[in-house]
């Protein structure tokens, strides 16, 4: 079983113990196209939706709402977060504590292949991102997909803005990843997955899916 990245944990740790109570409400003012994610899941009854990177469980609450009938799995590597997810989701889910650059799903999950996976504002907060997107493009099931949203150069906003906004995102080590649909074009490459990219008004969010076909 993969072990968790000590520092990177600790530090998510840190951040959320305190943000916690208040992660969802605040969250919903600037993080958009979440639901625009859900919403374009397409999940029938039975698939496995696994959300790595899942905090409070939010999204997942979300989408078994949204998609009757699915199983719902989620990872992070904050305990104070999945504290908070096990209190949302209740009996209703599976989740673990996990590095999304290199988990073993079968042991920490109980399953190896997912119908859906989301990466919902997380490649921001993972320094190895890259190796969190291969991964998690790596547990897709046959005809599964992978739906990520996450901020984009926001080059639409105001000049001053845009540089409040990234020196607020700074503060909690959030780093948007401009090359994101570049990176997702080699990994579609390489594990043989068909890539779509949307950039969200002005630019604010970037979405992509990698489906196996």
């Amino acid at each position: 079983m993969a072990t968790l990245a000590p520092d990177h944990a600790a530090l998510m740790d840190r951040i959320y113990r305190w943000q916690r109570p208040i992660y969802d409400l605040t969250r919903k003012y600037y993080l958009f196209g979440r639901d625009r994610l859900i919403d374009e899941l397409d999940a029938k009854p039975g698939m496995a939706v696994l959300e790595i990177g899942c905090g409070t469980g939010r999204n997942l609450a979300h989408v078994g709402r949204t998609w009757r009938g699915v199983k719902l799995f989620g990872l992070d590597i904050s305990s104070e977060m999945l504290r908070a997810a096990r209190k949302t989701l209740g009996t209703n889910g599976t989740l673990a504590l996990g590095d999304a650059t290199r988990f073993d799903a079968a042991a920490l999950l109980g399953r190896e292949g997912f119908e859906r996976v989301m990466l919902s504002y997380a490649v921001s907060m993972i320094p190895d991102w890259q190796a969190a997107l291969a991964q998690a493009a790596a547990t897709l099931a046959p005809r599964g997909r992978l739906h990520v949203v996450d901020f984009g150069d926001c080059s639409g906003l105001p000049g001053p803005l845009r540089k409040l906004l990234l020196g607020w995102l700074a503060r909690f080590h959030v780093t948007p990843r401009l090359d994101l649909a570049d990176v997702a074009g080699r990994v579609a490459h390489e594990q043989g997955l068909e890539l779509e990219v949307w950039r969200g008004p002005l630019g604010y969010y970037q979405m992509v899916r990698l489906s196996r076909t």
